[in-house]
């Protein structure tokens, strides 16, 4: 199984960032994802693949039509917050409200229930295990926020699995698609998403494609966005991380879509049948 996803944010939603923290500020930048996500519909159309596209509620406020021309498209929507902030940074009660504040962007601009969630950053780990619950409270049934290696904005290293499966938590019950890592020299490495995927090289991925059962990648619109700004006041490792390979990262991905077979969330839902799959307490 093989799931094909897209984040969609801006170029300039970098997480934990001092000049990019929050809408104030946002503002100030030039607006590059319509444009850039409308490449990624081309060339998705032109693969005939379909994908889940998770999106911050945020964007989908300012670019009217954009999320209707996603779903017009055949692709699955999913949330990605309203404020594009870090989970584990917010109280309950405020990521409760930036929560329901993206279900009423979406769903008023859909007409119907969106019931995916991805927290940005992956930023759902031990610390706020409880957005879990409210996640469920509010109707959210499927999540892809784990990330079960370690990583600078959340991380479940601990995390005992490497694919599907149900989380229970004080009396909840939610179908969670984590990001699958492979060992590499012993580490738990990710290879299929965002710098990860521009960053090591083709034929690596490939033969993890192939080696493995559970493939869950994500991309952003700013991964193949080779003309896009660069924001001048960060760290070299911050900077080398967002715009390295961005100069082929486009070729790159087409032609992993078209060597291997992938789908959206939702139909990866559909043909799993979750009465067997492991169920993982927190």
């Amino acid at each position: 199984m093989r799931i094909l996803t897209f984040d969609i944010e801006d170029w300039y939603h970098f997480l934990e960032h001092r000049s990019t923290r929050n809408e104030v500020q946002w503002k100030d930048y030039e607006p590059r994802v319509r444009q850039n996500t409308a490449n990624i519909l081309e060339f998705l159309e032109k693969h005939n693949q379909k994908a889940t596209f998770f999106i911050i509620g945020w964007v989908a406020k300012k670019n009217p039509g954009l999320v209707n021309e996603i779903a017009n498209a055949g692709h699955d929507i999913g949330m990605h917050s309203y404020g594009h902030q870090l989970v584990w940074q917010q109280t309950p009660d405020e990521f409760r409200q930036d929560l329901l504040k993206n279900i009423g962007i979406l769903e008023d601009q859909l007409g119907y229930k969106v019931q995916k969630y991805r927290a940005p950053g992956f930023s759902i780990k031990n610390k706020s295990l409880w957005a879990l619950e409210i996640m469920a409270e509010a109707g959210i049934d499927t999540d892809s926020s784990i990330f079960p290696a370690a990583r600078a904005h959340g991380g479940m290293p601990s995390f005992p699995h490497n694919s599907p499966c149900i989380i229970q938590r004080n009396g909840i019950s939610i179908k969670e698609f984590p990001i699958n890592y492979n060992h590499l020299m012993g580490i738990r490495t990710v290879l299929t998403g965002g710098g990860y995927f521009r960053f090591w090289p083709y034929s690596l991925i490939n033969r993890y494609t192939h080696d493995s059962q559970y493939v869950m990648s994500y991309f952003h619109p700013r991964d193949f966005d080779r003309n896009q700004p660069i924001l001048r006041d960060l760290n070299p490792y911050r900077k080398f991380r967002a715009y390295y390979g961005l100069h082929s990262s486009q070729q790159k991905l087409e032609r992993w879509i078209s060597e291997f077979s992938f789908t959206d969330l939702n139909t990866a839902d559909l043909s799993i049948d979750w009465a067997t799959v492991p169920v993982v307490h927190l």
